[in-house]
């Protein structure tokens, strides 16, 4: 491996250096005038200037590629990462997330930190073999004298309903009839010995009607049972072989740290997780390139990823927008490669405020105005939230206090119940949807025309291998509805007013970003937009019947800068 690593001015960018070598680039020396920074948090950064030049050079570089359109038209995440060498030269390296047509080699772009795609490997062997059984599975599972089985036994089971079904009319017609000749008087003993046995009769017919379509369907059944146990025996074959390559692909992925340790990643998830690493962990951009520089003696100094071509049909990414590393393939993997290294700490909005605005208030009753960075109630970090306030405020109350959530970068009315049985009576409203809420929004776009009011329907479900994010599941997501109208259209922005029906994590946010919904998300959206001094999401409106007094209360907190 060439670890010389020439440097190019990004004024004059050659083709990249040749025989899959990968070079870092020259930055403009005006960005860096070699002050020490922290490095980036990957979970939560705004992008340094370096990063925007250094991904800047990378979407030329994707542009002049022609292979790569069709692939990166579909969506694809990059990653930079600002390098120093031992000579003290800045420059940058560049990744892309997974394979690339199929490959972990390509020329400019850092390798994969293993790479199991050689032809001739043992993964891909092992996964020829279990390509074979999932082929010798469908074979048998599509068999002509299999799926004529299985219709013959569907066709015996109704046909056994539609007979027995129609039996037992019959029974109960005759049990009416025998019912009403005994109620119209006096019967002898040789009638009544005759009704009996037409009961016993049809009730053996029954016996043997089941038993009749019972030897029917155990005979089906059988043939079908020899195709579907060897089904079953390959199916194990498969699970076994697969849950195999899996650990034997981790236990491959060496990665380094900043001390110059290395651990595997199943090492790393099981003192992180106690968990197997999620499918892909270890190709992301950002531990590909932190794996490269560690073991070529750069030093990391910033870095940053994005995301070029079409959003993915459930996840939210926009074309050139930056986002954080993922938290179920990246958190415990970047955790331990950034031991050694000064890290930025999260770039999180906090709030400290003593005191919160009281927009409402009664004896059972107040609405504050939940400034933006402030929790709702504790989190795992010592951090002052709503509920803290308001027990020191109400120290001897037995309500729980908090009756609903905002989240921690979202401003605006947080209803607070004073006593046990409000507390109660409105968790009952909120749960039967009974207290309308408005927010007003900044979007980072302007709508078109066409999109002046309407509502957006689109289920959404937590991602599990990237919490707290939500994405879109229209099979097992579950209904998440909000109204939306346009205030007022800027130059660069769309302010909205946003009525949600349902009470989903992360709905409007997701709604406005989704593709299926405003395609439009919403300014300092650090999740699903772009990063901003704060989220631009207030809860301005709040109208529901008091639990108590029933009055009916509408309020509200305009938006503030």
């Amino acid at each position: 491996m060439n670890t010389s690593f020439p440097l190019h001015p990004l004024t004059s960018l050659p083709s990249i250096s040749t025989e899959g070598r990968c070079s870092h680039r020259l930055l403009r020396r005006e960005q860096w005038d070699g002050e020490e920074i922290l490095f980036t948090n990957p979970f939560s950064y705004t992008p340094h200037p370096l990063c925007l030049q250094a991904a800047e050079e990378v979407r030329r570089m994707i542009a002049e590629c022609k292979e790569w359109q069709e692939e990166v038209s579909k969506g694809k995440m990059f990653g930079v990462l600002v390098v120093q060498d031992k000579a003290g030269e800045v420059g940058f390296l560049a990744a892309y997330s997974g394979q690339m047509g199929g490959r972990s080699d390509w020329d400019g772009f850092v390798p994969a930190v293993f790479d199991y795609l050689q032809p001739d490997g043992y993964f891909k062997q092992e996964e020829a073999r279990i390509s074979e059984l999932n082929h010798r599975i469908t074979l048998l599972s599509k068999a002509p004298e299999y799926r004529l089985a299985q219709q013959q036994l569907e066709q015996c089971r109704k046909e056994a309903n539609e007979a027995i079904a129609r039996h037992k009319e019959r029974m109960q017609a005759a049990k009416v009839v025998r019912d009403h000749e005994r109620a119209e008087g006096d019967i002898d003993e040789l009638r009544e010995e005759e009704l009996l046995n037409e009961s016993r009769w049809m009730k053996a017919e029954l016996r043997r009607l089941k038993q009749h379509f019972q030897q029917r369907q155990q005979k089906i059944e059988a043939q079908l049972k020899v195709t579907d146990d060897e089904i079953v025996l390959l199916k194990e074959d498969r699970k076994r072989r697969s849950d195999a390559l899996q650990r034997w692909l981790f236990a491959h992925f060496e990665m380094r740290n900043a001390r110059g340790e290395s651990k595997n990643l199943l090492e790393i998830f099981a003192s992180a997780t106690h968990q197997l690493p999620p499918a892909g962990t270890g190709e992301c951009a950002a531990p590909k390139l932190l794996q490269y520089a560690f073991t070529h003696d750069l030093k990391p100094l910033c870095m940053a990823e994005f995301w070029v071509g079409e959003s993915p049909k459930t996840e939210i990414r926009h074309e050139g927008h930056f986002y954080p590393a993922c938290q179920g393939k990246c958190k415990p993997t970047l955790h331990f490669m950034l031991q050694g290294m000064e890290v930025m700490p999260l770039d999180l909005q906090h709030c400290e405020v003593q005191e919160l605005e009281v927009v409402y208030e009664d004896e059972y009753l107040l609405v504050v105005n939940k400034p933006a960075g402030m929790l709702s109630v504790p989190g795992k970090e010592a951090q002052l939230s709503v509920y803290d306030l308001m027990r020191q405020k109400y120290p001897h109350t037995d309500s729980p206090l908090i009756v609903h959530r905002l989240d921690m970068a979202t401003s605006g009315l947080l209803a607070i119940a004073k006593t046990k049985e409000c507390h109660q009576l409105l968790q009952a409203a909120f749960a039967h949807r009974k207290i309308k809420k408005r927010y007003i929004a900044k979007l980072d776009g302007v709508l078109p025309a066409d999109k002046e009011e309407g509502t957006i329907d689109v289920p959404l479900t937590p991602d599990y291998h990237d919490r707290p994010r939500q994405k879109v599941d229209w099979q097992e997501g579950k209904k998440a509805v909000t109204h939306y109208r346009v205030i007022e259209r800027q130059k660069q922005y769309t302010w909205v007013a946003l009525e949600p029906h349902t009470g989903r994590t992360h709905q409007l946010r997701v709604h406005c970003a989704s593709p299926h919904g405003l395609n439009t998300p919403i300014v300092g959206d650090l999740l699903y937009g772009k990063a901003a001094d704060r989220l631009y999401l207030h809860a301005e409106q709040l109208q529901f019947i008091h639990p108590i007094t029933h009055q009916q209360l509408n309020i509200y907190k305009r938006w503030e800068e």
